[in-house]
């Protein structure tokens, strides 16, 4: 897997401070309203991931160009109980979700007398359940039509269906017992590249926001995130918005923070992702790929030709390159490394493609 432009949901209920993190992410002004369902169509901006590699970099080579990586948010319509059968915006909702690769679930932790709350009393435990409760049903509506078709399939002797029946109707019994599709891959990594073809909801991997105007969450929501095996940030929605209208001065003088950079990092994280570089004087560029992948990959990533024409890769971490001050040096020290069809590029690689 390849990303030049990751894409992440931002779901919740309704009120609960989507569209104000969405419009701190982005600094993109939206609809933010006192009502369920102020948004209807999906809010969509890209962002920059903040990475301080790239301008120093970009400096050491007086590069004429910089261009980071992107992570492209996407504000979904609040999503109620009774979604999976189309209540609210239900069907809607879950279609935006199914074409993001993570999800980012927004969690109301902060009381507001003023600010409606859907179920009309703040509980962030029982606001999870109600949205991966709705995700499992939703999955379960799909993995039965599935079985249903496979079925025939399966009659007509089709080897693929045959294998793959029963996994399926494994995983059927495991989301009828409330188990989402990333727990079970994790336990059945056969199931995996099934999941990946129906779309499954509660496959994609979830960061919790959770959406406080204190520090520290309550002990039984942080039991029920580490039992989902997922992370967590906290932060104010409203406090990161209003940061984001003040000038650099301003923000060190009042000692604030912004916690984004970090939801971005874990968007990374979650998704199992690494950053190589290309730099020089024309361009300094960060690019998106998954960890594990070989040197041809990464140059694919680049141009599909440079994979296909791979010969090797001149390969050199970073920090190790900003400290020799440059190409020629690293060279004269033989700080470069070349590196052939089977290398593994880690994080941080500067790496230089050698092609035919």
């Amino acid at each position: 897997m390849s990303i030049s432009k990751l894409s992440v949901g931002i779901v919740g209920l309704p009120n609960v401070g989507k569209s104000t993190l969405f419009q701190a992410l982005t600094k993109k002004p939206v609809d933010i309203a006192n009502y369920p369902f102020c948004t209807i169509n999906p809010n969509v901006g890209v962002v920059q991931v903040p990475d301080i590699r790239v301008p120093k970099l970009a400096d050491l080579f007086k590069s004429k160009k910089i261009i980071p990586a992107i992570v492209e948010f996407v504000d979904i319509a609040g999503l109620v109980r009774g979604a999976s059968k189309g209540e609210g915006l239900g069907n809607q909702f879950l279609s935006h979700i199914r074409e993001t690769e993570a999800i980012v679930q927004v969690v109301r932790c902060f009381e507001d007398a003023d600010i409606i709350h859907v179920e009309q009393s703040v509980d962030p435990v029982r606001d999870i359940d109600t949205v991966n409760t709705e995700l499992l049903l939703k999955d379960l509506e799909t993995v039965e039509k599935r079985l249903g078709t496979m079925e025939k399939e399966v009659k007509g002797g089709d080897k693929g269906a045959i294998a793959n029946y029963p996994i399926l109707q494994a995983f059927k019994v495991a989301l009828e017992n409330g188990v989402s599709a990333f727990l079970y891959q994790k336990e059945h990594p056969e199931a995996k590249d099934m999941f990946k073809e129906l779309q499954l909801l509660s496959a994609k991997p979830v960061i919790y926001l959770c959406n406080s105007d204190t520090k520290e969450i309550p002990g039984t929501l942080q039991k029920k995130i580490e039992e989902l095996h997922s992370s967590f940030v906290i932060l104010s929605a409203r406090e990161e918005l209003d940061i984001v209208s003040l000038s650099e001065q301003e923000v060190l003088e009042l000692g604030l923070s912004s916690k984004l950079p970090v939801l971005i990092q874990k968007a990374y994280e979650i998704l199992n992702l690494i950053t190589f570089f290309t730099t020089g004087a024309d361009e300094t560029r960060a690019w998106t790929i998954e960890k594990g992948m070989t040197a041809p990959q990464a140059g694919g990533v680049i141009h599909s030709d440079f994979e296909k024409t791979f010969i090797r890769a001149e390969v050199i971490p970073w920090d190790t390159l900003l400290e020799a001050g440059g190409y020629t040096k690293a060279y004269e020290r033989g700080l470069v490394r070349t590196e052939g069809k089977e290398y593994v590029v880690q994080d941080g690689n500067v790496v230089e493609i050698k092609h035919g």
